[in-house]
C-alpha cells in the first residue's frame, strides 16, 4: 500500500462502511427532524395540557409560524402566558391605594429638621 492509495477501495468493507455512513446520516437528519417538529408543537401541547381558552389560535399561529417564524413566537407568548391573570394582575396595580407609610418616611426626616431646629 503506497501513501497516497486510499484504503478499503473497491473492497466489502468499503461497501460496510458506505452503509454505516447512510444509517448514521438517515438517523441524524431524522432526529433533527423529530426534535424541530416537537419544538415547533411545544405551544399546541402547553395549550391543550392547560386547557388554554385560545387553542384554536394557538395552532393557528403555530402552523403559521412554519412560514413566517415570528409568528410560531407570538403563539409561544399566547400560549405560556395567562391573558387573563396577567390583565387582573394589570388592573390590581392600577387600581392599587397609594401606600401611606411612603409618604411617612418622606415626612420623618423633615419632622426631625424641624426638632433639631427649634431646640
Amino acid at each position: 500500500m503506497s501513501l497516497l492509495g486510499m484504503p478499503f477501495v473497491d473492497t466489502g468493507a468499503d461497501t460496510a462502511l458506505h452503509v454505516v455512513a447512510l444509517v448514521v446520516m438517515v438517523v441524524t437528519v431524522s432526529a433533527v427532524a423529530v426534535g424541530f417538529w416537537k419544538i415547533h408543537e411545544m405551544p399546541i401541547n402547553k395549550a391543550h395540557k392547560e386547557e388554554h381558552h385560545q387553542i384554536g389560535l394557538i395552532t393557528a399561529l403555530t402552523w403559521i409560524g412554519f412560514v413566517w417564524h415570528w409568528v410560531w413566537v407570538l403563539a409561544v407568548f399566547v400560549a405560556f402566558v395567562d391573558g387573563e391573570k396577567a390583565l387582573r394582575k394589570l388592573r390590581d396595580i392600577w387600581h392599587e391605594q397609594p401606600d401611606n407609610s411612603a409618604q411617612q418616611s418622606l415626612e420623618a426626616p423633615q419632622s426631625d429638621r424641624e426638632v433639631t431646629n427649634n431646640a
